[in-house]
């Protein structure tokens, strides 16, 4: 039982050790090419280690961005080497349009924005809100649900995220 909790352990230490070199590696590149760096994700894909970028600019990322950041940042990558030496596929994207919000950075950039939330147990009788996004803080956020204000404090969201909806 030590053993493999020894292992779990130095796994997820090398996982987060991989995001970490990456990030630091990576983001000088990225903001001088004009983007934001917005996750880095190391995860087990399709039977394989993929590390993911993910990267964000106003007005959105098409595949022409992730074609020239992933051509900038294969280099810094080889050099880097944030695997030591384990095989891995690259992959740069954008964050998607119904990310679940992870940083300060996400909701800031979404202040204004129609979110969806989604709580772990009912507030006022519901589980799921949806509304405009107007602040955050270390605790809290609030978004206006219709023209009522819902103070919200972060550890009760089990997600937070753009709300999606076609037309």
């Amino acid at each position: 039982m030590r053993v493999s909790l020894a292992v779990r352990s130095q796994s997820l230490w090398s996982k987060m050790n991989v995001i970490q070199q990456t990030k630091n590696a990576v983001l000088p590149a990225l903001e001088q090419l004009g983007y934001e760096l917005v996750d880095v994700e190391y995860e087990k894909q399709y039977g394989q280690m993929t590390l993911t970028v993910f990267i964000h600019k106003p007005g959105g990322v098409d595949l022409d961005d992730c074609e020239k950041v992933s051509r900038a940042l294969d280099p810094i990558l080889d050099e880097v080497n944030p695997t030591g030496d384990e095989p891995y596929t690259f992959n740069v994207s954008s964050p998607g349009l119904d990310r679940p919000f992870k940083t300060q950075r996400d909701f800031e950039r979404n202040y204004g924005e129609e979110v969806e939330v989604k709580l772990y147990a009912p507030l006022k009788g519901k589980k799921v809100y949806e509304g405009v996004l107007k602040e955050k803080n270390e605790t809290t956020f609030t978004i206006l649900d219709g023209d009522k204000e819902v103070v919200i404090e972060c550890a009760k969201a089990a997600y937070v995220r753009p709300l999606v909806k076609f037309e």
